[in-house]
């Protein structure tokens, strides 16, 4: 019997040794597709940052790509800090749930009943879940046309900010419509404040990063010395330039943390566990409500159902994205069977969300599509160099012939266009934008453009006819609203 036992020991030893060699060999598969893929990115131009992907609950990946400091050749490494801009919401909302769990606030409670000098007439019908949720019909500041060339660069304290820029009046019914709103998520890191009596920075670290050890993610300032911390850019037609300076008491708990790819490991592991919030409280921060971002929004988080390559199936993923001066970056979870894609850039523009779909493909052991090369970048030389007429007969040769190598999706043009605006070649850049029109009918933001390149050429009637055509496809479009009013208090 005990022969037996022992050779039956040994057969399970041997098994559970081949697959461990036979894991280990699609984990390195994997692990050479990601890199191609995200290779394939930088060398387009098209992203540079940081990586992190689990599998199963394990990093199987992680790399830096590109420079955090191009001017002094600092590369990217797993371990840069990034500002992560609106990922910064989860964690508010963790902090509300964890308050929520004390009993120190309810959901249906209203923003009045803790900020007590708000107006009366808007804040008593809001309530923190509307803030949550961007449901609030609070207008969000980010939304102001004058906000970021007159106000991003000056601080503010938290209740001078919230009198100026997120006490306007309602832009909808609260709990009827979903728009996205950097107000609510302001407003709420200020509820966290009187609550507690301490700083949200300060609430934040005691409150989470501490107790998850995450010792590169914080509040992010100008002024403090911040080891490895990446540097924002802009990529324009003719290089890099330094990302305009924003004063990050502005974004404040709506997107004010850094972070590093690996620190958002330790969060998304802690997720799975009751160390920060019980099931029933983490239950209710992850139910979907209303449709938003390609998705249904949650507290802090956009749950939707991602297709996996070319088959039928999809898998259910709880994700959000960020994007502040300098930067854009994604969080993408699929909770079951604990996957994890972290992407950070600090040349913004990335196209985060096809990079997370193509390693989510290769995770699924399905194909992923390779990135495009940039249709704006190829269009701009040939515009310098043999003029506009030129440039549209090469857009629709490429389009013809090949249309899988370039990305011909509305915002190339839409970038195209303003770049040539901001260059001042207006003539160039009403071509390109009218070419966007014809080419997405159904477009209210191109409409929208065009209608600024008139209204800069001065040719306002044209600004008219395009501001209100984008007006008819999108009626909630308030900028178009915006202009035509400016435009016909001028007449």
């Amino acid at each position: 019997m005990v022969r037996q036992k022992s050779i039956h020991s040994v057969g399970l030893k041997c098994l559970l040794f081949i697959l461990c060699v036979l894991s280990t060999a699609l984990d390195a598969q994997d692990i050479t597709k990601i890199d191609t893929l995200i290779s394939m990115y930088y060398d387009y131009g098209q992203f540079t940052g940081a990586v992190l992907v689990a599998k199963n609950g394990q990093v199987i990946f992680q790399k830096g790509y590109g420079l955090a400091n191009r001017e002094w050749n600092i590369p990217n490494e797993p371990n840069t800090k990034f500002r992560i801009g609106s990922i910064t919401k989860q964690f508010t909302a963790m902090l509300i749930m964890q308050l929520v769990e004390e009993g120190n606030i309810k959901l249906d409670d209203k923003l009045t009943d803790y900020l007590l000098d708000y107006r009366r007439d808007t804040g008593d019908q809001v309530t923190i879940h509307h803030l949550l949720t961007h449901t609030s019909g609070i207008p969000s500041y980010t939304e102001e046309p004058n906000f970021f060339p007159d106000v991003s660069r000056d601080p503010y304290t938290v209740d001078e900010f919230i009198q100026s820029f997120c006490s306007g009046d309602l832009q909808f019914e609260p709990g009827s419509q979903f728009r996205y709103n950097n107000s609510g998520y302001f407003l709420l890191g200020a509820i966290i404040e009187k609550l507690t009596g301490k700083t949200y920075e300060t609430v934040l670290q005691e409150r989470i990063l501490q107790p998850l050890n995450m010792a590169d993610t914080g509040y992010d300032r100008h002024a403090p010395l911040i080891p490895n911390r990446a540097s924002g850019y802009t990529r324009t037609f003719d290089g890099y330039v330094n990302a305009e300076y924003l004063d990050m008491s502005l974004p404040y708990a709506a997107g004010s943390m850094y972070a590093t790819v690996e620190d958002l490991y330790l969060w998304d592991q802690a997720l799975y566990t009751e160390k920060l919030l019980s099931k029933k409280y983490k239950e209710m921060m992850f139910k979907p409500h209303f449709p938003g971002l390609g998705g249904h929004y949650a507290y802090g988080w956009t749950i939707r159902y991602l297709p996996v390559g070319t088959t039928a199936d999809s898998v259910l993923t709880v994700s959000h994205g960020g994007g502040i001066n300098g930067f854009n970056t994604l969080i993408l979870r699929v909770v079951q069977p604990k996957h994890l894609v972290v992407l950070f850039n600090n040349t913004p523009g990335a196209n985060l969300g096809g990079m997370a779909q193509g390693i989510i493909n290769i995770l699924y052991e399905q194909p992923f599509d390779p990135p495009k090369k940039s249709i704006a970048r190829a269009l701009h030389d040939v515009i310098l160099q043999d003029g506009i007429e030129s440039a549209i007969e090469t857009y629709h040769e490429l389009k013809a012939h090949q249309e899988e190598a370039y990305d011909f999706r509305e915002r190339e043009l839409n970038t195209l266009g303003y770049q040539l605006l901001g260059s001042e070649k207006i003539d160039e850049a009403v071509a390109i934008f009218k070419l966007n029109v014809e080419l997405f009918p159904e477009s209210f933001n191109a409409y929208d453009s065009l209608g600024e390149v008139y209204f800069q050429k001065g040719e306002k009637e044209l600004a008219i006819k395009n501001y209100a055509k984008s007006l008819d496809i999108n009626p909630n479009n308030t900028n178009a609203i915006r202009m035509l009013n400016r435009m016909i208090e001028e007449e």
